[in-house]
């Protein structure tokens, strides 16, 4: 049983290490993407290491509730059957697999799963606010720093969903450039877009750290 929880909680404790390390290396790839002094091959493969890279934070995100849920079963911090934890893990990992679909299906064959993994953020979304705020209510017992980071990781879904709006005007450009080479409006089109969402994601990395903080501090 020791050796069950140490393992949970090592997994939840690399959540953080991988979202926030893969995040970095996207951030850090974006560069060479936007600058015109390099070749279109030099940048269509930074975007290709851009968009690996960034499947773990991807995948972290997801499966920080089932980590976090199952260790909080497992501490007795909330009460639920170990069935609820093992459910829970079944619908993470059912969500994760789609998330790995979208990622590596391309065009038409894989718009179905796109549509099915944004329907399935907005449900998670609203279950992690009513969470939250039923715990922060007291319409639930849950303790405070649970409640906390159910709201966390709400806003950070909401921020990659705000991410991915901000990115649209992104892909024509890509496929332009990849088709017909750099042009300058096609360059600044591109440098917009990763100067408009690099505010956002830094403000991702600090709702991550507070959630860290407040799963080390766990006030009550």
């Amino acid at each position: 049983m020791e050796l069950g929880l140490s393992f949970l909680t090592l997994l939840h404790l690399l959540i953080p290490i991988y979202w926030l390390g893969g995040d970095l290396g996207a951030f850090y790839g974006s560069r060479f993407m936007v600058d015109p002094a390099r070749s279109v091959p030099e940048r269509m493969m930074a975007l290709k290491i851009l968009n690996n890279i960034d499947m773990a934070p991807r995948t972290t995100l997801i499966l920080a509730f089932p980590t976090g849920f199952g260790l909080a079963v497992a501490k007795g911090w909330i009460e639920a059957p170990a069935v609820a934890a093992i459910g829970v893990w079944v619908l993470g990992l059912a969500w994760l697999a789609l998330a790995w679909a979208v990622h590596l299906k391309h065009g038409p064959a894989g718009a179905g799963y796109k549509r099915v993994d944004m329907a399935v953020r907005y449900a998670v979304l609203v279950g992690l606010i009513g969470s939250a705020v039923a715990g922060l209510t007291g319409a639930v017992t849950l303790p405070l720093f649970i409640s906390l980071k159910l709201l966390a990781l709400a806003v950070c879904i909401s921020i990659g969903l705000l991410v991915r709006r901000q990115l649209v005007p992104l892909f024509p450009a890509i496929i332009a450039l990849r088709e017909h080479g750099p042009t300058p409006e096609g360059d600044r089109t591109i440098a917009g877009v990763i100067a408009v969402t690099q505010p956002t994601v830094i403000t991702l990395w600090i709702v991550v750290l507070i959630a860290c903080l407040l799963g080390i501090a766990t006030p009550v």
